[in-house]
């Protein structure tokens, strides 16, 4: 069955290890037939949430930026994938506001009910990772018909492009594949 798949990059840096995850991933979803749709959040304006819980009172969020067109294209979505770079252990602060500002979906319906974590560490462990992981399963507990269904860390790189002889790139390009 043909899938809608989001990624959304959260990387301030254009070109750098975290893209090259989501191209990766996008490639093989490509492959499998499904449609890809990218949001870099390099590219747009976010604010960060107020805590004012209007948007569950009213169709959105009373914030004017580029928000409202990223919450529509996830909430359409099958598939969300979230490419970051891994900072002090832990997601990048963009992929944090994005999740931060995604209470309008909280309550009402959204279609994606897969949901998949790239992350590029300068840290070799594996376990790098760990911090964003926990972060985005937390934000996935409010989201019940969704489910983390993989994590690809391209561990111990750090400059744009070094990722490119780790096994990462055809871990994630498999992953999207498998759709």
């Amino acid at each position: 069955m043909k899938k809608r798949v989001l990624i959304l990059s959260t990387s301030p840096r254009q070109g750098g290890n975290s893209d090259a995850l989501a191209a990766s991933f996008a490639e093989g979803a490509r492959s499998a037939g499904h449609t890809v749709s990218h949001c870099s959040l390099r590219d747009k304006s976010l604010h960060f949430c107020l805590g004012c819980l209007s948007c569950q009172e009213t169709p959105g969020c009373v914030l004017q930026d580029d928000m409202a067109e990223i919450l529509s294209q996830m909430r359409t979505a099958d598939v969300l994938v979230f490419a970051t770079p891994i900072y002090f252990y832990e997601m990048s602060g963009q992929m944090k506001t994005l999740l931060d500002r995604t209470n309008p979906l909280f309550s009402g319906e959204y279609a994606f009910r897969a949901v998949y974590l790239l992350a590029a560490a300068a840290e070799a462990a594996p376990q790098a990772v760990d911090g964003a992981l926990h972060g985005l399963e937390g934000w996935l507990a409010c989201f019940p018909k969704a489910t983390l269904q993989g994590v690809v860390c391209g561990c111990g790189v750090t400059g744009a492009g070094e990722i490119q002889d780790s096994p990462a790139l055809s871990q994630a390009r498999a992953m999207g594949a498998a759709l």
